[in-house]
């Protein structure tokens, strides 16, 4: 009787125990498509049949020296919703901020930003075949111009977008500019705050951030990152006092790196609950799959998801 007793016990005990374990997985891409349909084609089928739980393009849809015509834009729209899963979407310079280059039809920035928010952030659903509900920062009358801020949780984990982006994120060339990075930085702090806020609250197990810019970590001149100075301050905070595993995914520089960028041994403010992953992009149009498992200490895992069509050619 004992023996069935403490047969039965064990079983309860794993099944709990698997019950509190999360396993999924999802995918991070940026950077792209830039130029040439095929490549991106190629990869939001192997995509498809990798089947994570959701996918997230963390911005610049184009090129910067390409045209931000509203055609084009309309088209990459039409393309995120190929994705059999739910697909995220945070902005990136290129579609707005730098659309005043000549090579890119010399547009004004404000208005291509305004013309982004109004064709990819209509509803607060994802894009793809399978929508996923999100929580939009406009629900909030104070920060109503900012759809593009979205935020779910899933298995435990607090997801959220912020629109931080390259170009200094805008923070640059004439008043106007300034302007526009002034108003976007203050929602993109209520923003972080409140996801931690949010995180701590309902008790996660982690936190992932996803936004486009790189916001150059090694550089030790604020001068040369004014744009990021005040995101990263309160990042760095939340990410200390939260103590759980803090995952940031972005894009810009085209380089696929996970690292922990604020963990050195020989600094005793040392931040090791914090990672980085920077996702391919331009000519490289391969993904990163990140495997969740809540019940392992780091929680993420990365794997990158080469497509073979779109590897070079020898």
């Amino acid at each position: 009787m004992k023996n069935r007793f403490r047969m039965v016990l064990i079983a309860v005990m794993l099944a709990t125990s698997f019950a509190l374990a999360e396993r999924f997985s999802f995918v991070a891409i940026g950077d792209m498509p830039y130029g040439e349909m095929a490549p991106f084609e190629n990869l939001v089928k192997a995509i498809n049949a990798a089947r994570p739980s959701f996918t997230v393009h963390v911005g610049d849809i184009k090129s910067g020296s390409s045209p931000c015509t509203d055609a084009y834009m309309l088209k990459i729209r039409d393309l995120f919703n190929t994705f059999s899963a739910p697909l995220v979407y945070t902005p990136g310079d290129n579609e707005w901020t730098d659309c005043h280059r000549e090579k890119a039809g010399k547009y004004d920035p404000i208005e291509r930003l305004a013309f982004v928010r109004q064709t990819f952030f209509t509803n607060n659903q994802s894009f793809g075949a399978q929508k996923m509900t999100l929580e939009q920062q406009s629900a909030d009358p104070k920060f109503a111009k900012f759809v593009e801020n979205e935020r779910w949780s899933l298995g435990g984990v607090v997801f959220a977008t912020l629109h931080v982006v390259g170009s200094n994120n805008n923070l640059q060339r004439n008043q106007a500019a300034v302007n526009e990075y002034i108003e976007r930085n203050a929602a993109n702090l209520s923003w972080l705050e409140s996801t931690f806020a949010k995180a701590s609250s309902e008790g996660a197990k982690a936190v992932v951030l996803f936004w486009q810019a790189d916001p150059m970590f090694e550089e030790t001149s604020e001068d040369k990152r004014s744009g990021f100075t005040e995101i990263l301050a309160l990042l760095k905070s939340k990410v200390k006092a939260f103590g759980r595993p803090v995952l940031l995914v972005h894009g810009d520089s085209h380089t696929f790196i996970v690292d922990q960028p604020w963990y050195s041994e020989s600094d005793a403010s040392n931040i090791g609950n914090f990672y980085r992953l920077e996702v391919y992009g331009s000519a490289r149009v391969h993904a990163v799959q990140v495997e969740v498992d809540t019940d392992t200490p780091g929680i993420f895992s990365f794997r990158p998801l080469m497509v073979r069509e779109n590897l070079p050619k020898n």
